[in-house]
C-alpha cells in the first residue's frame, strides 16, 4: 500500500520560515557594494527605460528585439558604450572595472549613492529635441522633433561616454577620474560638463529650427 503525503508536512515545507528568511536577506546591490533600490527618479518619460539592476552580462541577447535594451541594467549599457573606442574594444571587464572605480570615487566625493548620480545624470543629459532634415523638392530644411524617451536615455549614454572618453585620451587625467567627474558634473546640470553641454546644444539648435 502506498502512503499518503502528510498535508501538515507539506505545509510546513512551504512556510519554512528559514527559507523565507533566506529569501528576504537577498539583497541587489551593483559590484556587491552599491544598493540599487530605493532609486529616485525626477523624469517620468525616461524612468521605464532606465533599468538599475545589477550587472549580468547580456552578451548582446537584447538586440534580438527592438526595446529589449531597455531592460539591461543601465551600469552595463554605460560600459558597452566606453567600450566604443580603440583602446576598449570587446574588453567588457575593463570597462566594467573602470566603471566600479569611477563609482568608489563618487561614493567618496558627494556620499551619495553613485547609482543615484548616475540616474541623475543620464536625466539631465537627455535631449528633449532634436532636428531632422527633411527634403521638399531638392531643398533640405531642418525640422525639429521631440526625441522619444528610450532615444533619450541611448543620447544621454552616447555622451557620457564620449565626455569621458574626450577627457582622458592624451591627456594627464585618469579614465576613471574623467568618468566619475563626467557623472558628478551632468548629476548638478553643469553646463560645463560635456553631456550637458551637448544637451543644451541640441536643445538649441531644434529651438532655432521650428
Amino acid at each position: 500500500m502506498s502512503e499518503e503525503a502528510d498535508p501538515e508536512a507539506e505545509t510546513e515545507a512551504e512556510t519554512d520560515p528559514e527559507v523565507e528568511e533566506e529569501e528576504e536577506t537577498v539583497s541587489a546591490e551593483l559590484f556587491g557594494k552599491w544598493d540599487v533600490t530605493g532609486i529616485q527618479y525626477t523624469d517620468p518619460s525616461t524612468r521605464r527605460y532606465i533599468s538599475v539592476t545589477p550587472v549580468a552580462h547580456t552578451m548582446g541577447r537584447h538586440a534580438a528585439k527592438q526595446f529589449k535594451k531597455s531592460e539591461i541594467s543601465v551600469v552595463e549599457r554605460l560600459a558597452n558604450r566606453l567600450m566604443q573606442t580603440e583602446e576598449n574594444t570587446g574588453k567588457k571587464q575593463k570597462t566594467l572595472k573602470i566603471v566600479e572605480e569611477a563609482f568608489e570615487l563618487i561614493d567618496e566625493r558627494t556620499e551619495e549613492s553613485p547609482v543615484q548620480i548616475l540616474v541623475r545624470a543620464i536625466e539631465n543629459a537627455a535631449p528633449r529635441e532634436e532636428t531632422v532634415r527633411l527634403k521638399y523638392g531638392g531643398i533640405s530644411v531642418p525640422k525639429a522633433v521631440d526625441t522619444g524617451p528610450q532615444r533619450r536615455v541611448d543620447q544621454a549614454l552616447k555622451f557620457l561616454a564620449e565626455g569621458t572618453y574626450g577627457a582622458s585620451f592624451k591627456t594627464p587625467t585618469d579614465v576613471e577620474e574623467a568618468l566619475a567627474q563626467q557623472l558628478i558634473g551632468a548629476a548638478e546640470g553643469d553646463v560645463q560638463t560635456y553631456a550637458v553641454n551637448q544637451k543644451e546644444e541640441k536643445e538649441r539648435v531644434a529651438a532655432a529650427a521650428r
